[in-house]
């Protein structure tokens, strides 16, 4: 019989969601007429300290928040494509699952890295563009326009994608435990820690990322 485990701790959560809504955001600022070009970039530097943020959670976070718990071998990730896969790829992040997330962890991080640096020679100069060659400056501007933003869409879609083919093809709703916590599991299931003092800690983590962050900008 199942029992409910805490999959996703409240931090994962919150992470989750906020980074969504920086996305779509930056995305909408970027492409919407008019001059919001300083809201983008805000936008950008609130992703910056949530990606950071994810980084050092996913090192100290809730059990199936960290990385260890979803760093799969090439064998693991073909047996769940073969339908052999371990129970753990049942619980938090499944082998593709976790390849989604790293995949997109690398391309955000490298997008607002390349506007930390660049320059569209227009309206806006990143902070760090000062510290960089003009050549490199114009480079990073040209990924972050013609190259970036389109590798986050199609991520996007593909991550929208796999959750409805989730939902209508295998009855099984990726969404609800990202907005509740929990999921059903096999019986000796562990759950994520995700008390107040784990809480606590990720949100000292947090203000830590953006006051660096900050400084950065600054």
């Amino acid at each position: 019989m199942a029992t409910t485990v805490r999959v996703w701790d409240l931090p994962t959560r919150i992470f989750h969601w906020a980074l969504a809504a920086c996305v779509l955001g930056s995305l909408g600022t970027a492409w919407a007429p008019g001059d919001l070009v300083e809201v983008h970039a805000k936008l950008g530097y609130v992703a910056l300290a949530l990606l950071v943020f994810r980084l050092l959670w996913g090192i100290v976070g809730g059990r199936w928040s960290r990385f260890a718990s979803f760093l799969y071998s090439p064998a693991s990730t073909v047996a769940y494509l073969r339908q052999r896969g371990h129970p753990d790829h049942l619980v938090g992040h499944n082998p593709l699952g976790a390849l989604s997330v790293f995949g997109m962890l690398a391309v955000l991080f490298a997008q607002v890295g390349t506007g930390l640096v660049s320059d569209n020679e227009e309206a806006f100069t990143g902070p760090l563009n000062r510290f960089v060659s003009n050549a490199t400056g114009l480079g990073a501007t040209w990924y972050h326009q013609a190259i970036g933003q389109w590798l986050i869409v199609g991520l996007v879609v593909l991550h929208v994608g796999a959750i409805l083919f989730y939902l209508l093809k295998k009855r099984e709703n990726l969404v609800r435990p990202m907005v509740r916590g929990d999921k059903e599991a096999a019986p000796g299931t562990a759950s994520s820690a995700d008390g107040a003092s784990q809480r606590m800690l990720a949100l000292v983590l947090f203000a830590a990322c953006a006051v660096a962050v900050w400084w950065v900008v600054r």
